[in-house]
């Protein structure tokens, strides 16, 4: 597509396609992180996190709408509906193993990594490019680096509470 676009033009466009890709991966963590808010019974820390954490999401999409706007770009209904299904079939695989809590917060884990990525690209490109929107990018990159820490912090509270469940009643007690 951006064969017959001068540089900038060309530059500008993989900046409008990352915004459109960060707020379907945005999508596609609410579509994920909602379904284990309401199955954590034993890990009421962790449910109190992902709830504040999809408030967060909520505003993060709400930026990327903002910062798109400015752009006259909108959102790939293709790119949230297609990332949002496959955080929901990910959520459900997941609800129907022994291990929900460790598999949740692993791939928890890895995904707001992927998101720190996606941020920290958009922001070198509107910071080399001077692109609008990047102080509202670094907010969402510091609540994803935050989200990333807590569970890093977290994940030995989760292993050992779950390994001691595990012992004491089997693992459908534990999971969740």
């Amino acid at each position: 597509m951006a064969t017959n676009l001068n540089a900038g033009e060309a530059v500008l466009e993989l900046y409008r396609d990352g915004l459109r890709n960060a707020h379907a991966v945005e999508k596609q963590a609410l579509s994920i992180m909602t379904p284990q808010v309401e199955r954590l019974e034993h890990y009421p820390e962790v449910a109190e996190r992902l709830r504040a954490h999809i408030d967060e999401t909520n505003e993060q999409v709400s930026r990327l709408d903002e910062i798109m706007a400015g752009f006259d770009t909108s959102r790939s209904v293709a790119k949230d509906l297609g990332l949002s299904m496959s955080g929901g079939m990910a959520a459900m695989s997941h609800s129907m193993a022994g291990d929900e809590i460790l598999k949740n917060s692993y791939a928890n884990y890895a995904f707001e990594h992927f998101e720190i990525a996606a941020y920290s690209s958009l922001i070198v490109l509107g910071e080399d490019y001077g692109f609008d929107g990047v102080d509202l990018l670094r907010l969402s990159l510091r609540e994803e680096r935050a989200m990333a820490e807590w569970i890093e912090q977290m994940l030995p509270t989760i292993v050992r509470r779950y390994a001691g469940l595990y012992a004491e009643h089997g693992a459908s007690t534990a999971k969740a």
